[in-house]
């Protein structure tokens, strides 16, 4: 087919799509070059780390069992299953720990099968040791209060939100609930 047996609806509509994909291109490449000169990540960082040596063990053996090949840890692995960084800042040591030894009790729900000979609860089988320290590496991988991964919402007030609670909120909401930014004034409990 050449291109000037097309109608003119065709020739335009070909036009545009040719159009969409150059923005696109030279938008991907723009943004790119712009991103290698910064002198600072473009997008914050909200997770962070300080791993003690049996956290490092933990990691070691995250990897090492292929969790990375279905979960997102320390910035690797794959989106495939629940990503983990910041999970030590919405769950303590006891429930990870809990979790690992029994997932479908502790989770109240099946999870997902893990291989073949691999029954969802295969990593409840995996010496008390090796358990003890993957949960203590993820107990380690924390989130900047605020983050969508954090548990608790930013500390600072926000107007906005507090005239809708205000407005919207029933009564009985404002006697049964209490304000989650109250919260991050006291210290976290492992």
């Amino acid at each position: 087919m050449k291109f000037s047996r097309l109608k003119l609806g065709e020739k335009i509509l070909f036009g545009i799509v040719v159009l969409i994909f150059v923005f696109a291109g030279l938008s991907f490449v723009m943004l790119e070059v712009y991103r290698s000169h910064l002198d600072h990540p473009m997008y914050p960082t909200t997770t962070h780390f300080d791993f003690t040596p049996e956290g490092l063990h933990g990691s070691e053996l995250f990897r090492d069992r292929g969790c990375t090949s279905c979960h997102r840890a320390v910035r690797n692995g794959t989106n495939n299953g629940v990503n983990l960084d910041g999970i030590g800042s919405r769950r303590s040591l006891d429930y990870l720990l809990s979790f690992l030894k029994k997932p479908e009790s502790t989770y109240e729900t099946k999870t997902l099968d893990h291989g073949l000979n691999k029954e969802a609860a295969y990593v409840a089988g995996l010496p008390d040791a090796d358990l003890h320290a993957i949960a203590v590496f993820l107990s380690e991988l924390k989130a900047t209060q605020g983050s969508a991964d954090a548990r608790l919402p930013m500390p600072e007030r926000s107007g906005f939100v507090d005239e809708m609670v205000k407005i919207w909120a029933p009564s009985t909401w404002k006697r049964e609930y209490h304000d989650l930014r109250q919260d991050a004034m006291q210290p976290q409990k492992k």
